[in-house]
């Protein structure tokens, strides 16, 4: 310790401000990062590489819960390893977003009347980059406001030159091994944005319909005919069978025959397929091949005609009726009309709940609509990605998650990458005047007059090989080497299938490529070592945030009302492998609680002149000393286990329970009689080095209390660039824990004792600690006396009260004089009304126990439970009644 600080340990303390206050601090120690450098990676450092690279947010998003968790988690590992001495990158960029920004400059145009194709697709498009540069990444501020330490020189964008070449490298070598095709099947399809969708930008919800029950063949009872139900009468137009259960008796006859279509006249056949249901319903489906997933398999499977009866609208054409040129559901209401005018209906319309895809961008009923789309074929792909865990190459964390991830890659089915729309990466496929095809990788050139595909890549295609595009592939880069592949996916459970899975079919595809084998023993590479899987935010009572519900809670509000680190420190906190967490007010407010405890506890330290330094021997630390010297050693290792596991709440909560109950709540206190005695200078260097190390080790999560705390403290330049903590090598004192156990055991006996007095907790009494020296806590007489508000005996001492206090080896008599230090009436009135409620809560509790009724209804825990509180109230009467039977003694 410094002869500076020791003459004048108000100096550092000088520098913190008065109270803690995040929006004074929090812009400028970011920016101060920014400018230093600390968050840029060398990719020819000789320090070992880690990195992560951001899942993508949308150009067009902001910052939401689900962000500021997956952002919490990110930094909090990117921190901790910089620490420890790794070369780290945390590579950020964003997704172009294809139909969400289309849409968005669309509906700019449409403000003027415009549309799209008045500019044509050149202009259009140039339009959509103006956009992205003036109003694009406003999450971006978003992300600097929580504070993550990305490598902003780094930043990446899925539409970037190198990015989009990557894009045609890898459709080019994937068409050439023949797993890119072109073939008409069913897509969801949006009749607003007019194109297919994903299926992850469908969201399934419960609708009110109507079960439609109509009647093909004939309309006399004795002739031959079926009766269906539908909810989309419309898609009748398109029938072209009936099919049934083959072994249903109802209908063995009907199998192989046809009926008339009830609108259109045509004889559509009666086929067999044991997919239908025979107990469901009436045991008959109509089979709209065009318009419905299974209906389209059937259609297959028994060579039936497909036409499509709606356009990219959802107009209804080529039927040949009066519904064509209406809306899909206008026509579900004629048709239906149309129908029951001709007795078709065979039974009253009936509400029908029942689940319908809706366009997660524009919300309206997503239409299965069979269409000419590129696919990918990824029966291999998806295999590569299941053995790649199955292997060990890659590691889910919890592997809990891993069933659900070989369930849905064993069965994956050919992915839809085309999309009808103008912004995003085309197609590099061009047409010949002669129907000739060719794909054009990045280096060539399409022949002349040739005619490019109109469709672009589904968005899902470019983020797919994020964690290599962007760090240069398809060339050599130093960042593929020293970089590749990334350490950690950290992102939610709920998009491990789309995102997580494309990555991992693109990466096990590209892994012998020679620019990611180089200098790596020639192995093949997979996109990332470990996949950290957390669960979704849900709210204080456990519900799905969602805008529909109203519960959703903006991350910014929180950072603006209680700071960053508090929100960081909640999200971190309730982040387990796999599992959900729910965050309300009062969590953000605990945690700013923690901040401020924080603050206040290194703020005390610092003026009672406390600063790392070099420990002195054991042998001249009090108990105490060694005693928060050896729980810190226990916390680290706890901590470090927790991290390097991926349990963020388990490291959070070690954290906070050592920081808030044993160094702020004991050890603080404790020091406070130290640094009056003998032993203040090895106090201030143990609390220096104590606070130095748990600063350090919550800076990961709390990065800017923790970076004005430590360099009030250290005087270093940074903890983000300061050491992890390492382990001491050093073995446990049991006996120094076993006598500060025993001292928080006494000091708690004597407070419970003292407010059961009714003495006030600042009121100081004179007492005697009888059997001190035979419980080993001579040493801690001061303190014990000093946390318990006790003082020294008088020579007139005489003692009024006692209590007896049984610790680990003997027992501890604590005398007091009580005398004069209580008001009577005060203490009676008060003890009579808590009397008078524990009475009421027993003959309640009785009364209840002696019902027999009541016994004989109720379940056992209810009663176990009323059986504990007439205990409790037992307890109550009989400890308040001798407390008032004795003040009426005096």
């Amino acid at each position: 310790m410094t002869s500076a600080a020791s003459d004048n340990p108000g100096n550092r303390a000088d520098a913190l401000p008065k109270s803690w206050n995040p929006s004074e601090v929090e812009a400028e120690l970011y920016e101060r990062w920014v400018a230093a450098g600390y968050f840029a990676a060398d990719a020819t450092s000789a320090k070992p590489g880690y990195s992560i690279v951001l899942p993508p947010p949308n150009v067009t998003g902001s910052l939401h819960m689900g962000h500021a968790l997956d952002h919490t988690l990110m930094d909090t590992l990117s921190r901790r390893k910089r620490m420890q001495g790794y070369e780290v990158l945390w590579l950020p960029g964003m997704d172009h977003a294809g139909i969400a920004t289309q849409t968005i400059v669309e509906k700019q145009l449409a403000v003027d009347g415009k549309t799209k194709e008045d500019f044509g697709r050149e202009l259009f498009i140039d339009k959509v980059w103006d956009w992205k540069r003036e109003s694009g990444g406003s999450i971006q501020w978003q992300m600097r406001a929580l504070g993550d330490g990305v490598d902003w020189s780094r930043d990446r964008f899925t539409m970037d030159d190198g990015l989009s070449r990557a894009v045609q490298t890898i459709f080019k070598r994937l068409f050439d091994a023949g797993l890119i095709y072109r073939a008409e099947r069913l897509v969801n399809w949006s009749p607003e944005l007019r194109t297919a969708i994903s299926d992850i930008e469908v969201k399934f919800e419960d609708v009110e319909g109507e079960l439609v029950s109509l009647r093909y063949g004939s309309l006399n009872d004795n002739e031959p005919h079926v009766i269906v139900a539908t909810t989309r009468v419309e898609t009748t137009l398109g029938d072209t069978a009936v099919a049934v259960h083959s072994e249903d008796p109802r209908y063995k006859d009907l199998i192989g025959t046809t009926l008339e279509h009830p609108i259109t006249g045509r004889q559509i056949p009666i086929v067999a397929d044991d997919y239908v249901d025979p107990e469901f319903g009436t045991g008959a489906v109509k089979i709209t091949p065009a318009h419905d997933p299974n209906d389209f398999e059937m259609g297959l499977r028994h060579n039936l005609p497909m036409p499509s009866i709606m356009d990219e609208r959802g107009r209804i054409i080529g039927t040949g009726t009066e519904f064509d040129g209406m809306d899909r559901f206008e026509a579900r209401v004629k048709v239906r009309e149309r129908l029951a005018a001709e007795g078709r209906i065979a039974a009253e319309k009936r509400p029908y709940l029942h689940s319908v895809g809706h366009s997660e961008r524009s919300g309206e009923a997503i239409e299965p609509r069979l269409s000419m789309q590129w696919w990918v074929k990824v029966e291999s792909l998806a295999k590569a990605a299941g053995d790649a865990v199955r292997n060990g190459d890659t590691v889910i964390h919890p592997t809990s998650q891993e069933p659900r991830w070989f369930e849905w890659v064993d069965n994956m089915h050919d992915w839809c990458i085309s999309r009808q729309l103008w912004w995003g990466h085309r197609i590099p496929i061009w047409y010949g005047p002669e129907g000739e095809v060719v794909c054009v990788g990045p280096d060539e050139t399409a022949p002349e007059g040739w005619v490019q595909d109109p469709d672009v890549l589904d968005t899902w295609f470019s983020s797919g090989l994020w964690p290599f595009s962007t760090m240069g592939w398809p060339d050599s880069t130093t960042e593929l080497q020293k970089f590749y592949p990334t350490s950690v996916l950290v992102t939610g459970y709920d998009i491990l299938f789309f995102w997580v899975a494309r990555m991992m079919m693109f990466g096990t595809f590209v892994a012998d490529d020679h620019v990611l084998t180089a200098g790596k023993d020639g192995a093949k590479q997979v996109p990332f070592k470990d996949v950290f899987l957390h669960g979704l935010i849900r709210d204080q009572y456990g519900k799905k945030m969602s805008k529909s519900r109203g519960n959703g809670i903006d991350p910014l509000d929180w950072i603006n009302s209680y700071g960053a680190d508090a929100l960081r420190f909640t999200l971190a906190r309730g982040a387990q492998p796999g599992g959900d967490l729910s965050v309300g007010e009062s969590h953000a407010l605990a945690a700013r609680s923690f901040v401020t405890k924080l603050f206040n506890a290194t703020k005390f330290a610092l003026m009672n002149g406390a600063e790392p330094g070099v420990l002195p021997d054991r042998t001249e630390l009090t108990d105490a000393d060694r005693w928060i010297i050896d729980r810190l050693e226990e916390v680290r290792a706890e901590v470090d286990s927790a991290f390097d596991a991926y349990e963020f709440g388990k490291a959070c909560e070690a954290l906070y329970h050592f920081a808030w109950d044993e160094l702020c709540d004991w050890y603080l206190e404790l020091s406070k009689v130290q640094f009056a005695g003998p032993r203040a200078e090895s106090t201030r260097i143990v609390l220096g080095n104590v606070l130095d190390a748990v600063l350090r080790l919550l800076h990961p999560v709390i990065p800017f209390v923790t970076e004005s705390l430590w360099r009030a403290l250290t005087g270093g330049a940074s903890v983000v660039i300061a050491d992890w903590p390492q382990a001491t090598g050093i073995a446990t004192d049991d006996t120094a824990a076993q006598h500060i156990s025993d001292a928080q055991r006494l000091i708690t006996e004597i407070r419970r004792f003292r407010s059961d007095q009714g003495l006030a907790d600042k009121q100081k009494v004179a007492a005697k600690l009888i059997g001190l020296d035979t419980a080993g806590l001579t040493e801690l007489h001061d303190s014990v006396a000093n946390l318990a508000r006790l003082t020294e005996p008088g020579a007139e001492f005489a003692a009024t009260a006692s209590v007896e206090v049984r610790l680990s080896g003997s027992t501890v008599t604590v005398e007091l004089d009580t005398s004069g230090a209580v008001d009577l009436d005060a203490e009676r009135r008060r003890l009579e009304k808590d009397f008078a409620a524990a009475e009421k809560e027993l003959v309640t509790t009785t009364a209840k126990l002696g019902n027999e009724a009541f016994l004989a209804k109720a379940p056992d825990q209810v009663v176990d439970k009323i059986k504990g509180r007439r205990g409790i109230a037992e307890a109550e009467v009989a400890r308040i009644g001798a407390r008032l039977a004795e003040l009426s003694g005096k």
